[in-house]
């Protein structure tokens, strides 16, 4: 299993970098926007302007903390059943396509190159928000899932997740953590301007839009819906064997084999509403205010059911 040993072994470089470095070392600005040092560079987000997507390129775009990994393993999985291969098996992970770390902007600046060599169709994920990404994305119409999350939980979660791994600052408290959080002062910028900026693109037909919420409610049926999106057919079995092998309890299980000493931060609660163990009412009337400037009424606004998950 080369990739996934490539995949654990970068992952691991990099909590031990990390180790090295001061609190306010950690993180540098580029175009407004804070990122871990020890994952991303100027260089390479130069070198991914001149990126060229393929139309028939999967690609998962979220913000941190909103179910990237969840969706990667269902995309996976989607992606070896139209090669014919049986997910899970061995013969599911060729080598040579995942070769690549899937988080588009993370890697060195020949990556990209080396992409260019890959048989389709190839897995991509992307933590940016559209005007960070190449153009070719959008030129080629190459299909997007954009998955989204309530922003109460993706704060609780971002903030559990800043405690585990060292590529980001931790925090003694969640008040400081979401002082920080909503003063624009985490890395990956403002989750509500993320929504606002992919708003802008939620019409397109390439671009299918899907919430945590409502894979976490209906498994089967939004795996259904993304392999369809994607064109991928899928016999009853082969959806029950996504579903299955995509359940928390299964990745938990499996995340030392997939994710390495990473596992434990990322699978954490897998759930909805966790935030009501965390908010003060005056930081949910914050959190509330700001979702009302940015994003209320807007399309993936609605998309969100705000009501229902984020009022108490």
């Amino acid at each position: 299993m080369e990739t996934r040993k490539t995949f654990i072994g970068l992952v691991d470089n990099a909590l031990a970098a990390s180790n090295s470095l001061h609190r306010d070392q950690l993180l540098f600005s580029y175009k407004g926007i804070l990122y871990p040092r020890i994952l991303y560079s100027p260089e390479v987000f130069k070198a991914l302007e001149s990126f060229e997507a393929r139309r028939d390129d999967v690609i998962l775009a979220g913000y941190p903390k909103s179910g990237t990994n969840w969706l990667s393993q269902i995309l996976n999985d989607l992606i070896a059943i139209s090669q014919k291969k049986t997910p899970g098996s061995e013969s599911s992970v060729n080598a040579e396509e995942q070769e690549e770390f899937p988080y588009l902007e993370i890697g060195d600046s020949e990556k990209y190159e080396r992409m260019s060599k890959l048989p389709s169709p190839r897995f991509m994920v992307t933590n940016l928000c559209p005007e960070k990404l190449p153009k070719s994305l959008f030129q080629n119409n190459a299909k997007i899932l954009l998955l989204i999350r309530n922003p109460k939980d993706v704060a609780t979660s971002y903030y559990h997740f800043s405690n585990g791994v060292a590529t980001v600052p931790s925090y003694e408290t969640w008040d400081d953590f979401f002082t920080d959080f909503m003063a624009k002062k985490t890395a990956w910028g403002c989750y509500l301007e993320y929504l606002s900026e992919w708003n802008k693109y939620a019409d397109k037909e390439n671009i299918m839009t899907i919430t945590y919420e409502e894979v976490k409610e209906n498994p089967a049926l939004s795996v259904k819906n993304i392999a369809t999106f994607f064109g991928i057919p899928l016999t009853e079995e082969q959806l029950q064997l996504v579903v299955e092998r995509s359940s928390f309890q299964s990745m938990k299980k499996n995340s030392d084999k997939t994710h390495g000493s990473f596992g434990n931060v990322l699978f954490r609660k897998g759930g909805v509403s966790d935030w009501k163990n965390h908010f003060t009412e005056d930081q949910s009337k914050k959190m509330d205010k700001a979702f009302e400037e940015h994003i209320a009424g807007t399309k993936l606004g609605k998309k969100l059911k705000y009501d229902l998950y984020c009022k108490a």
